[in-house]
């Protein structure tokens, strides 16, 4: 890969110039084929109750999909991207954050954080998975070592780890402060307008057979949630600086990768998987994400990496400062015993 830094100021400004327009008809478009089938396959996950509860998991795939979708387009809310008035953007943002369990405007706050501090060694805040360098974790003690390795277990982190995030971390960010008046709102908001979906859901089919369509589909979207974003950074050649020496084109090029999924995961995620340009320029909406890699060669010299290889990713859990890439700890052991 070639120094991403040479791709600096005006150069990448003008090359992402012209998607980071919004376009209204490919964003109702989006809603509608997105949002309508999600409302037949809940109904059908329903009905699906009477057969067999096999068919419900079955049906709680797609269902998955079709939520961590509007994710997206919530997210592209969040970057005033979805559509050109940031008031549409902001009411529809709210809706979505009742449906994916994520308050809108403190998810918004907590994200412009990340891309502001994304692979700065110094500033690892909101919205990151929590990464050690080799020489922290060498210096916890046997039970802060042993939390470490828990929490950054494939099965913990994803399963367990999306579901705890997305359904109680939500609910109660006791993490962000006090003073934060306008993300506190927005918390309290969505949780009462969460409440009121599902009292309303309850008197009409039942709360245990809500709970039992529902469930799924929280746990499944969160997995999902936590499964992308962790790729889009933690690979082995990812980016990570001290203060003085980041950069930001660098931090985007270099520490998100090009997630080269088949044409049907692109369309249920959103195009997230052109991550790299998305830092880049967070203004782009998702629908022109594809469209602005395959016009521009230059923006994709970055980290290719497949399915099979995502998932190989899983290994790492250390940043080596000295090496200057991410090692799980089996590298760890045979290097440091």
């Amino acid at each position: 890969m070639e120094d991403s830094t040479a791709l600096t100021g005006r150069s990448w400004k003008q090359i992402v110039a012209p998607y980071c327009k919004a376009n209204p008809r490919k964003a109702w478009t989006q809603l509608l084929n997105s949002f309508l089938p999600f409302v037949l396959i809940w109904y059908l996950m329903l009905r699906s109750l009477e057969v067999s509860y096999w068919l419900t998991l079955l049906l709680a795939l797609p269902a998955a999909g079709l939520v961590m979708r509007m994710f997206i387009f919530q997210h592209d809310c969040g970057h005033g991207s979805f559509f050109r008035s940031q008031k549409v953007n902001n009411a529809l943002g709210f809706c979505l954050g009742v449906l994916t369990l994520t308050p809108y405007s403190y998810w918004r706050r907590t994200h412009a954080i990340h891309h502001a501090t994304s692979g700065n060694l110094d500033r690892r805040e909101f919205g990151d998975i929590d990464t050690l360098t080799v020489e922290e974790y060498r210096g916890l003690s046997f039970w802060g070592r042993w939390r470490y390795r828990f929490y950054r277990n494939f099965f913990v982190l994803t399963l367990l780890g999306g579901t705890v995030h997305f359904v109680l971390k939500h609910r109660f960010p006791f993490d962000i402060p006090r003073s934060w008046k306008k993300e506190w709102a927005s918390v309290m908001w969505t949780n009462a307008a969460i409440v009121a979906v599902v009292v309303v859901m309850s008197l009409m089919v039942g709360f245990g057979r809500f709970v039992m369509v529902q469930a799924p589909i929280t746990v499944l979207t969160g997995a999902l949630g936590v499964w992308l974003f962790y790729v889009q950074h933690q690979f082995e050649d990812t980016y990570w600086k001290k203060e003085e020496d980041w950069d930001f084109t660098a931090a985007s090029l270099d520490g998100s990768s090009y997630y080269d999924l088949p044409p049907i995961l692109d369309w249920f995620t959103g195009y997230i998987g052109y991550h790299h340009i998305h830092h880049l320029a967070s203004r782009i909406p998702n629908y022109n994400l594809r469209r602005c890699a395959r016009e521009n060669e230059e923006l994709n010299d970055v980290t290719r990496i497949t399915v099979w290889q995502s998932i190989k990713c899983f290994r790492l859990k250390l940043w080596d400062e000295e090496q200057g890439k991410l090692i799980g700890f089996r590298e760890l052991r045979a290097r440091y015993g």
